[in-house]
């Protein structure tokens, strides 16, 4: 019911920005939240920021607070993650999700999406 596919990644340098965005199709968008993670060559998938699906709440991880921010435009079926600062640590493909409204409380928690992109890679150099 839902397809996710980011855009906006690529090669920057230590402190340059990048905006992530992940568009959607499907009816039934705005009835999910959005979750966006990580994952690095070698490691696990690590959550990185949610925002609920009327945009008026949102959660990150600690690696990540102050530096990113994601929004959303359910008009236009896209979520956006603003991401400033950027670290060399932060070099991983970023995954967007669609998380069931009712399962808000379990947003941490990848096996809780029920769609998942195809991801984008950052590559933060030092």
């Amino acid at each position: 019911q839902v397809q996710l596919v980011e855009s906006g990644g690529g090669l920057v340098q230590a402190g340059d920005s990048l905006r992530l965005s992940c568009a959607a199709s499907g009816r039934t968008f705005n009835i999910y939240h959005i979750g966006w993670f990580r994952q690095a060559p070698g490691k696990e998938r690590e959550f990185v920021a949610a925002i609920s699906w009327g945009g008026s709440s949102t959660f990150y991880a600690d690696s990540v607070k102050g530096r990113f921010t994601a929004s959303r435009d359910n008009a236009k079926n896209t979520v956006y993650l603003q991401m400033n600062s950027l670290k060399s640590e932060d070099t991983a493909v970023y995954y967007c999700a669609a998380l069931p409204s009712r399962l808000w409380e379990r947003k941490q928690s990848p096996d809780e999406y029920a769609y998942w992109g195809q991801g984008t890679q950052v590559t933060v150099s030092s």
